[in-house]
């Protein structure tokens, strides 16, 4: 375990900023921020994503071997959200439920680039077109965590009995977020490096410094509600530690039966293991706002994100040397 990279990626700002926001609660500041822009900071992050990821895949192509790599990714994030909902719902309310089986469904950008940069450092290869699975990892979570609201939510309240698959999928597909970072995706791809580089000075250069909003903002929210986390107690800490590591060994399983390279591998399950504290809490606030960000936003930076970063990366790595060699 190499303790330089860990602190590095410990201290990178957007992160710090997260934690400044808690501490800014804790200590009873009077730090806010003006409500319309929260909302604001969550379109420009979806936005960022899909046209970075859709670039990616536009200087990429797809041959076999890249489709069979950008496949899993997108399977392994519907099907993570798929049992972890169902885990997760013999201990929580439906809401909870799905904003959790989604966040656990969709990656984190910052741990992704943690696992390029321990690659780098070891000096194993790696596929450029990752950044597009991981873009593509992105919304398909987003879409079932909908899927459920609509099947599981509704009929729970009794208010609508009847709702229609095609009523179900219009919702989910529909849903601002989706539709913005899927949009989004296929503009990227669509206008390549040309269209890439003329929106790069606000969806690149400045990804970080709104990432930082972003997050010092998510950081007020869950701190102001992390008491909430009390009340749930071990089962979902422990789900927050346990359903990585699950998660990475189905992903290291599926990549070496269809032949992905070491280092691809590697980011699959490294991906396949992280949660999402930037689409998936933005998505989640606009679409299930009775979801508690109190509870699905610590569990996936305060536990799985360090767990991740100090642990989880040379566990994964050591998962694909025992099959790679």
């Amino acid at each position: 375990m190499n303790i330089d990279i860990i602190l590095q990626n410990m201290l990178n700002p957007p992160v710090l900023f997260f934690f400044l926001g808690m501490l800014a609660i804790f200590l009873k500041s009077d730090l806010t921020i003006p409500q319309p822009l929260p909302k604001l900071f969550s379109l420009y992050l979806l936005i960022a994503i899909g046209l970075h990821g859709g670039h990616e895949l536009s200087q990429s192509g797809l041959s076999t071997y890249i489709f069979k790599a950008l496949l899993i990714a997108v399977g392994m994030s519907m099907l993570v959200p798929v049992y972890s909902f169902f885990i997760l719902r013999m201990k929580i309310d439906v809401y909870n439920a799905i904003a959790i089986a989604a966040t656990f469904g969709s990656i984190s950008a910052v741990t992704f680039i943690t696992g390029i940069t321990y690659l780098d450092t070891i000096g194993v290869a790696h596929g450029g077109f990752m950044v597009a699975s991981m873009a593509l990892m992105e919304s398909p979570a987003i879409v079932i965590g909908l899927v459920f609201a609509a099947l599981f939510a509704k009929s729970s309240d009794a208010e609508d009995e009847n709702t229609s698959i095609k009523e179900i999928l219009r919702e989910a597909f529909l849903n601002p977020s989706v539709f913005l970072l899927i949009g989004a995706l296929a503009i990227g791809i669509l206008t390549g490096d040309k269209g890439w580089h003329s929106m790069e000075p606000l969806f690149g250069t400045l990804f970080k410094g709104m990432l930082a909003f972003f997050l010092l903002d998510m950081g007020l929210v869950a701190a102001r509600k992390i008491h909430e986390l009390k009340k749930v107690g071990m089962f979902l800490i422990g789900f927050a530690l346990i359903m990585p590591m699950v998660n990475a060994s189905v992903a290291v399983a599926v990549a070496y039966f269809f032949g992905i390279e070491k280092g691809d591998a590697f980011l699959l399950a490294l991906l396949s293991a992280s949660a999402s504290y930037i689409a998936v809490p933005a998505a989640m606030r606009l679409s299930v706002p009775e979801a508690n960000p109190g509870i699905y936003l610590p569990l996936s930076l305060a536990v799985t994100f360090p767990f991740n970063i100090s642990l989880g990366i040379p566990l994964y790595y050591y998962m694909i040397t025992t099959f790679w060699g």
